[in-house]
């Protein structure tokens, strides 16, 4: 299968966002492991003052996850497909949260402005047609000392993984997402782009090539053990 890239991948999670969250409702774990992520970034103070970038937030669980570590931060949360968004727009929020329609490659162009002081991106870096550009761009939306979490699948490189994956996509994945409103074809592209993308050594090779410091790697429990993880890290300087 050819891989969906921007515009088409948008358009696929627009038709697909009326039944997105009952299809990870049913995933075992998926709140349970954004939460983990989100804790992971270990914000101080409830957030109290923070102001934190949900990039690529979806239909809002991450947004949630980011809410359930930090209940007093301010956070801006974005996505590339209005669908979703608007999905995520009408649960109810706190003031402090916003939300941008805008695809992580033109942040500037939708006026996000930084400085942040954490960037969460859930399941989005792997979507992109080109990382490196939106990875230097989270770093400078960064103050210096600032955190990155990446939650997504990125498989251990290990071949029990890899098989794990695929035979969980053809008998599970697959078909439930057949059943939704968008039809198989955004999970026939998350299936591929899990195979395609970075192993978790790599990603973390490329967060430090991107200027960031103190990579840390985070496994998941369950059997997306060495298939999802969240990537910690730093933009260089003082805090």
């Amino acid at each position: 299968m050819t891989l969906l890239r921007d515009e088409d991948l948008a358009a696929a999670f627009d038709r697909a966002a009326g039944g997105y969250d009952r299809l990870v409702a049913a995933s075992p774990g998926y709140h349970g492991q954004l939460r983990l992520s989100a804790r992971r970034l270990a914000l101080p103070h409830a957030g109290r003052g923070l102001r934190l970038l949900d990039l690529g937030c979806g239909t809002g669980a991450s947004t949630r996850a980011l809410l359930d570590a930090a209940p007093l931060a301010h956070v801006t949360a974005v996505d590339a497909s209005a669908g979703m968004l608007r999905r995520a727009a009408a649960k109810p929020w706190p003031r402090r949260v916003r939300f941008v329609h805008a695809g992580a490659e033109h942040l500037a162009r939708a006026g996000v402005q930084g400085p942040f002081d954490a960037v969460f991106a859930a399941y989005l870096v792997r979507n992109l047609t080109a990382p490196g550009p939106v990875l230097a761009a989270v770093h400078a939306l960064l103050r210096p000392g600032g955190r990155l979490a990446v939650h997504d699948y990125c498989l251990s490189g290990a071949a029990r993984h890899r098989l794990l994956w695929n035979a969980v996509c053809r008998a599970v994945i697959i078909p439930a997402g057949a059943l939704g409103p968008g039809g198989p074809g955004l999970y026939r592209h998350l299936r591929r782009s899990v195979l395609d993308f970075d192993t978790a050594p790599r990603f973390a090779a490329r967060l430090t090539a991107a200027g960031f410091d103190r990579v840390r790697v985070g496994a998941m429990p369950g059997w997306q053990h060495g298939i999802v993880h969240t990537f910690l890290a730093h933009r260089p300087g003082a805090g």
